[in-house]
């Protein structure tokens, strides 16, 4: 049973590309009434201007509880009422634990644990007095932990548990709790995975059948469809329920064999990254090294 979505004020994070873009959009579609947050301005903007009526932006981090809590503000004195906050926004971070960036480690365990834990805090007072619903953004990585994304996998297997504990304390406010398990799924964040030759090799050593892409706009509208159902589980594409419900066979020795064998691989392209651009570039994502670097010169100016 679909629940109307008309006039419902729903704040997600990571807003300004990706899944967060796009159902934000099908949200807006559906009658929603739509409030973006993403430290991305100019995403927010193209976002917004693609929309039109009845869409706020914020520019915040989602690390900073301040921002958090002065963008439930400013929603509340704009729409004067908050009935869903989303935590989306989430960065990755790649590489073997001998060699990766420890600070890239770290930013990716701030982004993807603790800005959701901030985001939905911030906003859970108006959230139960509105009985409203909660989402996280997890991912197949809460639970299938390939090699050289430890920091992504912990980040998301942390907020599935938080998820769980959050669904049986919130029940008796009258308040949903879902999280997303989403597969492949064209985002910029995949995009900037692929030119990374390490990621690369990955993907190969991943079996064919797990290796199926969804499209943002078919993401989309099965995220839509979760939150108008306030879905416990929302997957992407929908075969994930089972391979959620196999997780126990996903690190028997059998299914690492291939991982296995290309852990040298993903290690020594990873290393030769390392010789080409550095570090702490080929730890992070291009975007979020570009941001980490202007934070770092403006600090230093």
């Amino acid at each position: 049973m679909h629940l109307p979505l008309k006039g419902k004020v729903i704040m997600v994070t990571g807003a300004g590309s990706g899944i967060g873009a796009a159902t934000a959009g099908e949200l807006h579609r559906r009658g929603a009434i739509v409030v973006l947050l993403d430290c991305d301005r100019q995403g927010l903007e193209r976002v917004q201007s693609e929309l039109g009526s009845n869409v706020s932006i914020h520019v915040m981090d989602v690390t900073r509880m301040e921002d958090c809590e002065f963008a439930v503000a400013r929603t509340l004195a704009v729409q004067g009422q908050i009935d869903m906050v989303w935590a989306n926004a989430g960065i990755a971070a790649f590489g073997p634990l001998a060699h990766t960036d420890p600070l890239a480690w770290k930013r990716c365990l701030e982004v993807n644990v603790f800005g959701v834990f901030n985001m939905v805090r911030a906003a859970l007072a108006e959230v139960i007095r509105n009985q409203g619903y909660v989402l996280v953004t997890a991912s197949v990585s809460s639970f299938a932990h390939p090699p050289a994304v430890s920091a992504y996998a912990a980040s998301k297997a942390a907020v599935e548990a938080m998820c769980n504990a959050w669904r049986i304390e919130l029940t008796h406010h009258g308040v949903g709790v879902g999280i997303i398990h989403a597969s492949w799924v064209k985002t910029p964040l995949m995009t900037e995975g692929q030119l990374h030759p390490a990621f690369v090799r990955l993907r190969a050593a991943t079996p064919a059948f797990l290796n199926g892409e969804t499209s943002v706009l078919e993401a989309a509208r099965m995220i839509a469809d979760g939150i108008a159902r306030r879905q416990r589980q929302i997957w992407v594409p929908g075969w994930v329920r089972f391979l959620h419900w196999a997780r126990v066979l996903l690190h028997t020795a059998p299914a690492e064999r291939e991982l296995l064998k290309a852990a040298p691989d993903i290690e020594r392209l990873f290393l030769e990254g390392i010789q080409a651009s550095g570090v702490s570039a080929s730890s992070m994502p291009p975007r979020e090294f570009e941001r980490m670097r202007k934070q770092t010169d403006n600090a230093q100016d």
